[in-house]
């Protein structure tokens, strides 16, 4: 994979947009920013991250056979990869909190963004936006974030854990066909945090409501068991689990 290395940049999803619409890229693509001015997350927030202490990178990779309204895949087979990276450096406890977030004992260690690349209707790439807390150990109003150094006492090489990545990314894209979707949404749910377990969720007027995650739909909406033994879906701007 080609990798490109920056010192400080808007945002590297933006960067990698930009370069794809100049050259529709074909090839596996990964832009590393040492300092990102504007990281976004999800919904708009903003993602925290000092210079040069974590992983702040974004990855183009070509997508073929996927249907628009499979996409949700695409989300499953980066957290897989993201899960996959971590646990090769021993980190405990992980799970992935719905959609993507990625924590270890509860805290987020690493948040996701993609973004679809469509041509004539069709998916034809994705930009894959991670960024993964590594050697940071103070996060402002930020209780519920850790990272590598925190979780394990010790100091890691950015590198070496954006060398893992990308291999662990480009191996479960290798998995992404329709024939393997059941397999990966099947072990994507066993790793889902709080699954089968009574949980407080907010809906959009924000008032709370209990509820027991189940599943996820095949088209990556929340399943969940409500107190009148009712399973409802959700989407992402319908629901917010609490911790």
């Amino acid at each position: 994979m080609h990798i490109i290395k920056v010192d400080a940049i808007d945002s590297t999803n933006i960067f990698l947009r930009d370069l794809n619409r100049e050259k529709q890229l074909t090839d596996s693509v990964c832009v590393i920013a040492r300092k990102q001015l504007t990281g976004k997350g999800q919904m708009g927030t903003t993602w925290q991250s000092n210079p040069g202490e974590n992983l702040t990178c974004s990855v183009f990779m070509q997508v073929k056979g996927i249907e628009l309204m499979d996409q949700f895949h695409i989300s499953i087979a980066v957290s897989l990869a993201v899960y996959d990276t971590l646990k090769e450096f021993m980190i405990p406890k992980l799970s992935i909190k719905w959609p993507n977030d990625i924590l270890s004992d509860k805290q987020k260690i690493c948040g996701i963004l993609i973004e679809n690349v469509v041509k004539n209707g069709s998916l034809t790439g994705v930009i894959i936006g991670v960024g993964i807390n590594i050697n940071q150990i103070k996060f402002d109003n930020l209780p519920l974030a850790t990272s590598l150094k925190m979780r394990m006492g010790q100091s890691y090489d950015v590198e070496e854990v954006l060398n893992s990545l990308l291999t662990k990314i480009e191996l479960r894209f290798s998995m992404l066909s329709v024939s393997n979707f059941g397999k990966l949404k099947k072990e994507y749910e066993g790793l889902l945090f709080r699954k089968n377990k009574p949980s407080t969720f907010l809906d959009v007027k924000g008032e709370s409501f209990v509820g027991i995650i189940q599943s996820i739909t095949k088209e990556g909406k929340l399943q969940v068991l409500l107190e009148d033994e009712v399973i409802s879906d959700f989407d992402l701007k319908e629901i917010k689990l609490l911790y």
